[in-house]
């Protein structure tokens, strides 16, 4: 499966998504998504950091991307990383594991832009998403009680959210270390 860059022909799928995924939040009694505003999509997707899956001729998956994030990451915000944000799944195609290939796409994207983090968040304490998001390779490193939340979108207001992130630079030298030696 291909990543491809939203196009501005998508927003209403886009939209219809993230509906989608907002109603499962609150299904599953989770901090559940705004209606996101508009003018704040169509610039992710003049700059180019909307992305999906189509499958079938479908949109199957979307996701957005920053690479600065200081009112989540604070002082870590100065670290060289992608953050993923907003991943929705079209509910025709959910349990397709599209987390694995975000997260697939994220390392060759972060590599390839010279990025040593990929770094994710989501409002709350959601065990369930701890341990989902740890399954793909990202770190815990716990709660980070937000405090400058003006600029962010609504569900973050007042929010405590969990951070996770993959640092490429320890999976490098994991792989250094672990390769064979050419003496004797």
């Amino acid at each position: 499966m291909i990543a491809q860059q939203s196009q501005l022909s998508d927003i209403e799928e886009i939209f219809r998504l993230y509906r989608a995924a907002t109603q499962l939040m609150s299904e599953k009694g989770a901090t559940a998504w705004p209606e996101f505003d508009r003018d704040m999509v169509i610039s992710e997707l003049q700059e180019n950091r909307q992305f999906k899956f189509v499958v079938d001729g479908s949109l199957a998956c979307i996701w957005a991307v920053t690479y600065s994030d200081p009112d989540i990451w604070g002082d870590r915000n100065e670290d060289p990383a992608v953050y993923i944000h907003r991943i929705a799944t079209n509910p025709a195609f959910r349990g397709r594991g599209f987390v694995s290939s975000i997260v697939a796409w994220a390392r060759a994207h972060a590599k390839s832009q010279g990025l040593q983090f990929i770094r994710m968040d989501t409002v709350g304490e959601n065990h369930g998403l701890i341990s989902h998001y740890r399954s793909h390779g990202f770190d815990f490193l716990g709660l980070s009680k937000l405090e400058n939340t003006k600029n962010l979108p609504g569900h973050y207001h007042n929010a405590t959210v969990s951070l996770f992130q993959i640092d490429l630079s320890s999976e490098e030298s994991e792989g250094e270390q672990g390769a064979p030696s050419n003496g004797g």
